[in-house]
């Protein structure tokens, strides 16, 4: 298998097939991202031999006949029926049309039990797709992408260089709505800076509510030495958030959310783990919240925090 630096997936694509596509994120520009610093470009497209060889060595794995010899002998289950497919790098939706469309052919070759294809993307990548683009893909199996949405906060999205504006985001969803494409949202609680907590919380849920997400995963900012924005903040030109007052933005979100959505603080830079669906669960989570709001945990939270190495 052809795989380039770190591997990153959303925690809910355990189970499907990694299948690398693309390595590195076309705008490589949001300064609190060091997630693709290990490599030595910005972005490269994997050769469709490559795709191709990929495919063709998870078909023989499946099928090898010694292979599920070996794994009775062990005791082991044999192999399951790959149902789903994962296009690794920060935004394989960025790939035009053609070559997405060339890839879910190879899927449907070599895997023809294979149902979904996901992956990451952008708000523009979904921007540049016309409107039967879209609609084809979600027809060759595209859905359940993974949007990093971050925010809905305006002055955060331009601070941080997103490369988007908010209301791209209600625009693009609705695209996504009218093809057939699902898709999830990443949200970055601490993004909005200190002091503006709540407000990036309330902005978020304005914008998220005119959307339909499936699963709404929320992480926390973690600022690494390496990233522009650590820089930013030796500088002095943005202040970032106690770990309290994450926590007080995740609840204010939950409290204002007024759609149907998974909600999960989802991946390591969660030091307090809530999830269920709103909003059914929604009492229940901001219950768990208050007891990890309050003053004294603080210091062990932002320890937690500290610790970090890598996401």
């Amino acid at each position: 298998m052809h795989f380039t630096g770190t591997i990153w997936r959303p925690p809910y694509e355990a189970g499907s097939l990694l299948l690398q596509v693309a390595a590195g994120c076309t705008h490589h520009s949001c300064k609190f991202c060091t997630l693709y610093e290990d490599l030595p470009f910005p972005f490269r497209l994997s050769p469709m031999e490559e795709i191709e060889a990929d495919l063709q060595e998870i078909q023989l794995s499946l099928h090898d006949p010694m292979t599920r010899l070996s794994l009775r002998l062990q005791g082991l289950p044999e192999p399951a029926r790959l149902r789903r497919v994962f296009l690794t790098g920060a935004n394989p939706f960025a790939l035009s049309y053609d070559k997405l469309a060339a890839v879910a052919g190879l899927i449907r070759q070599y895997l023809p039990a294979c149902q979904t294809v996901g992956c990451f993307a952008r708000v523009t990548d979904i921007a540049a797709k016309t409107d039967r683009q879209l609609q084809q893909l979600a027809q060759l199996g595209f859905d359940g992408i993974s949007i990093g949405a971050e925010t809905g906060d305006q002055q955060a999205l331009d601070f941080m260089d997103k490369g988007y504006n908010a209301q791209d985001i209600v625009a693009q969803a609705r695209r996504l709505d009218q093809a057939g494409i699902g898709y999830h949202f990443t949200y970055l609680a601490g993004i909005s800076g200190a002091g503006r907590g709540r407000e990036g919380a309330l902005a978020s849920a304005e914008i998220f509510n005119q959307t339909h997400p499936g699963i709404l995963a929320c992480s926390m900012l973690t600022v690494f030495p390496t990233s522009r924005l650590y820089r930013e903040i030796q500088e002095g030109r943005w202040r970032e958030e106690g770990e309290i007052e994450k926590l007080q933005e995740l609840k204010t979100l939950i409290e204002t959310l007024k759609i149907s959505v998974h909600f999960a603080t989802l991946g390591a830079s969660n030091a307090v783990f809530v999830e269920g669906d709103l909003p059914q669960d929604r009492e229940a989570m901001l219950a768990e919240l208050d007891q990890a709001i309050r003053p004294e945990n603080e210091a062990s939270l932002r320890q937690y925090r500290q610790n970090l190495n890598h996401l």
